[in-house]
């Protein structure tokens, strides 16, 4: 997959301009946000994961929830690391396999900070991935779903690196919002209606156990922010062909023809039905990279939905066994859909 070349969000759409072009406005606007300093607290963290991947790592991207809230020690991080090749990344083959089989690799890592331990997660993708996975050319939304989303990139090893954190950034939002306008109603509409649905949908073709209050809370924490990536990214779909957009004031409206309006949704509802299974799978493969997973994944459980279950001494001996139990309980209680 990292041979592969970066592809538009709407290559099969009326009159793409080309990828090459930059989208104006929304370029600026998420090289703006990409480029703010990383907090000064993330170094330790950001050392570690280079050190574990050498001289493939390209950019580490800052994103998630203890960035929204400004969160650095009491969480755990989340980032993306972008490398040149999977080979060059690993010692391991078969982690280079795995992660070109099923991108993201997901790892854990945890160091001492200056005023306590700084924990994170990180999913290991090329570049090139990262930038095919912002479109609808992946099978998958989650990097669109989270990179149309305020991020940081917290290190760039060089302009190109950067500059292609950026392109893809462009193309998540331009993803989301394409997706998120083929389902809305006819006449004017608010950015923030498109953005709870754009939320809601992509967090429900997931295993992921956020309330509607926190999708809610996603919004609020950067209204004005995502207010204009919708604007900008309906702006450079006009000029792309794939819509036309007029904004009046605080209201939205596109002009969308029937085809191109079931093509989108066609293609999110195949991955909407696919987003779950391949969640599933992707589950099963982190349980070999992440590392003492199981505690993990029931904290992140309990801090999102309330519900607590706790480990036996045996569970915690022997998490491969212990899941599949807390799997299907969690499942027949609806706390995972």
């Amino acid at each position: 997959m990292s041979d592969s070349k970066p592809t538009s969000a709407f290559a099969s759409c009326g009159r793409e301009a080309p990828a090459a072009e930059p989208a104006g406005a929304l370029t600026r606007l998420i090289g703006e946000e990409l480029g703010r300093p990383a907090p000064a607290g993330l170094a330790p963290l950001v050392a570690e994961i280079r050190r574990r991947h050498g001289a493939a790592v390209a950019a580490i991207l800052f994103y998630g929830s203890c960035l929204r809230k400004a969160r650095y020690e009491d969480g755990v991080l989340d980032f993306y690391v972008l490398v040149d090749a999977y080979r060059e990344a690993y010692r391991s083959r078969s982690l280079a396999w795995a992660n070109a089989i099923l991108p993201p690799n997901v790892f854990y890592c945890e160091v001492a900070g200056g005023s306590g331990m700084l924990r994170s997660k990180y999913a290991v993708i090329s570049t090139d991935d990262f930038r095919r996975a912002a479109t609808l050319a992946w099978l998958q939304s989650i990097v669109w779903a989270r990179f149309c989303q305020p991020a940081v990139c917290a290190y760039a090893r060089d302009a190109a690196a950067r500059a292609a954190a950026v392109a893809a950034g462009v193309e998540a939002a331009l993803t989301v919002v394409a997706v998120g306008v083929s389902g809305m109603p006819a006449g004017p509409f608010r950015a923030e209606t498109l953005w709870q649905r754009v939320f809601q949908e992509t967090y429900g073709a997931e295993l992921r156990v956020e309330s509607p209050e926190t999708i809610r809370e996603i919004y609020d924490a950067a209204a004005e922010r995502f207010d204009r990536v919708a604007v900008e990214a309906l702006r450079e779909l006009d000029r792309r062909g794939v819509l036309t957009a007029v904004a009046t004031g605080p209201l939205l409206q596109v002009d969308i023809s029937d085809r191109q309006r079931r093509r989108l949704r066609r293609s999110w509802g195949i991955r909407r039905a696919l987003g779950k299974p391949i969640a599933a799978v992707r589950l099963v493969k982190s349980m070999a990279t992440f590392g003492d997973w199981l505690p993990y994944a029931l904290w992140k459980l309990e801090r999102h939905s309330g519900v607590r279950i706790a480990l036996t001494p045996w569970q915690r001996r022997h998490p491969w066994i212990a899941c599949w139990p807390v799997f299907v309980r969690l499942l027949s209680r609806r706390v995972l859909r």
